[in-house]
C-alpha cells in the first residue's frame, strides 16, 4: 500500500510500469534532494511523464499527467558532488489527487490514491491468450520471450515499458483500466507497427 504523500519525479520521456525495473542517473540538484530525503524515509518515488510544452517551464511546476507509478528505490550509488546512480523497481499506479505545497523541500510532492491492477482467474485467462498473440508478433525481436519464468503480468508490464514506443504511448498504456486492457492495446501498437512496416507510406512529390 502507498503512502497518502509521495515525491514526484516528472520527465518528459520515461515511464515506469508496476514490477519493472528503471535505472536512473540524479544529477539536478533537487532530485539529489529528493533521493536524500526519500532514503531517510520510505525509499518511495513517485514517476509521473511531463505533458507536452514542458519545456517553458521545466524549472518550474509543468503539467504532469494525473496517472504514474510509484517506484522503491531498490539499489542506490552516491557518486562523488552529491549525485546518485539508482534503481527503481514500480510498486503501484497512482492518481494524483493534487499537489502540496513543500515549504522547504526544492522538489514536488503529491497526494495520491493508489490505483491496484488486481488479477483475477478471468483476467489470467486473458493474459494467457494476450501472451501468446505477444510472442507471435515479437518472437524474432526478442529472445527467450517465450520462457515460463516471467507470469503474464510481468511480461506486459515489461515490455510496455522496454519496447521502443512513444512515450505518449507507454503513458497511454500505463493509464489503461488494468492488465488485460493494456495487453490488448500493446497488441494493437505493435500490430499497427507491423502494417506500417510491411506498407510504408510513399514521400508525395509535387510536380
Amino acid at each position: 500500500m502507498l503512502p497518502p504523500e509521495i515525491p514526484l519525479f516528472p520527465l518528459p520521456n520515461l515511464v515506469l510500469f508496476p514490477n519493472v525495473f528503471l535505472p536512473l542517473h540524479i544529477f539536478e540538484p533537487r532530485y539529489r534532494a529528493m533521493v536524500s530525503d526519500a532514503l531517510k524515509s520510505e525509499r518511495i518515488i513517485g514517476m509521473a511523464m511531463l505533458q507536452p510544452g514542458w519545456e517553458a517551464d521545466y524549472l518550474g511546476r509543468p503539467r504532469i499527467y494525473q496517472i504514474g507509478c510509484a517506484g522503491l528505490m531498490t539499489h542506490v550509488d552516491p557518486l562523488e558532488g552529491g549525485r546518485y546512480n539508482i534503481i527503481l523497481r514500480g510498486l503501484e499506479k497512482f492518481r494524483i489527487l493534487g499537489e502540496v505545497e513543500p515549504a522547504d523541500r526544492p522538489y514536488r510532492r503529491a497526494r495520491i490514491e493508489g490505483i491496484e491492477e488486481t488479477i483475477s482467474d478471468a483476467t489470467r485467462d486473458l493474459l494467457r491468450q494476450g501472451r501468446s498473440r505477444l510472442e507471435e508478433l515479437l518472437s524474432t525481436d526478442i529472445p527467450g520471450l517465450g520462457s515460463k519464468a516471467i507470469s503474464d503480468e510481468d511480461l506486459v508490464n515489461a515490455l510496455a515499458q522496454y519496447l521502443d514506443l512513444e512515450p505518449v504511448e507507454k503513458q497511454a498504456l500505463l493509464e489503461r483500466d488494468g492488465l488485460p486492457a493494456r495487453c490488448h492495446s500493446l497488441i494493437d501498437l505493435l500490430e499497427m507497427k507491423v502494417i506500417s512496416a510491411r506498407h510504408p507510406v510513399s514521400a508525395s512529390h509535387s510536380h
